[in-house]
């Protein structure tokens, strides 16, 4: 009997990359692909300001495919709910019955994707849910996983952290009350290897900026570089 076919929402940081590690690791369902939004203006992911061929990079290193969609800028919740559920009505009629998310501990995230997921069809995965996040990001380390900060709120971190490596040494520099693994949006990161992967997809950095109260960290692709950053 086949595996329920599932789509893992892909937003190109540690913690979707390791959801879906630990999808694979439990082996219930058949990950059939990955699945983003780009702001159409940018062509990149929005938070994390991670260029599109960057995120298709991760895709072809995890042997997935990546669907995504280039959502307006700006863009209405109005909006961005109608894309949302027309994407959802050709992933069902794929066959795609589940939707998994990197979502730790935020209930009012979670609350929102289930509303938006009812009567789709479509179940919504938390497979990270509740974890403690000091131990998450310890296991993620230890088991190589290996990501850069891409967006770092100045507001809750030191600017200079934009760019760094996401370590045992960053860990140690977190200010208290930020949580390990930023999910209170504290930093984003992209990751870069793990064992996620086949291979590790190589970055070059780029400039550091300042934009809409973030400090944004450019990756480039860069093959045949020896490490993230």
């Amino acid at each position: 009997m086949s595996k329920p076919k599932l789509l893992l929402s892909w937003s190109s940081g540690k913690d979707s990359a390791w959801a879906l590690h630990v999808l694979r690791s439990r082996g219930e369902y058949q990950v059939a692909g990955l699945f983003t939004t780009f702001n159409a203006e940018f062509d990149r992911v929005a938070m994390h300001g991670v260029r599109r061929d960057l995120a298709e990079a991760q895709a072809r290193a995890a042997g997935l495919p990546l669907s995504w969609i280039a959502l307006p800028h700006p863009c209405s919740n109005a909006q961005y709910e109608r894309i949302m559920a027309e994407f959802m009505q050709r992933a069902r009629s794929d066959g795609i019955g589940h939707m998994a998310f990197g979502d730790l501990f935020l209930a009012e995230i979670r609350a929102y994707r289930e509303k938006q997921l009812a009567g789709s069809g479509i179940t919504p995965l938390f497979p990270l849910w509740g974890a403690d996040t000091a131990a998450l990001a310890r296991e993620m380390i230890a088991a190589g996983l290996s990501a850069v900060l891409t967006t770092v709120d100045p507001k809750h971190l030191p600017a200079e952290l934009a760019g760094q490596t996401f370590d045992q040494s960053l860990l140690e520099r977190l200010p208290p009350g930020v949580d390990p693994c930023g999910e209170n949006g504290e930093f984003h990161t992209f990751c870069c290897a793990g064992p996620m992967f086949e291979r590790r997809v190589a970055l070059r950095s780029g400039a550091i900026v300042e934009r809409d109260g973030f400090v944004f960290a450019d990756f480039e692709l860069a093959e045949g570089a020896a490490a993230c950053a």
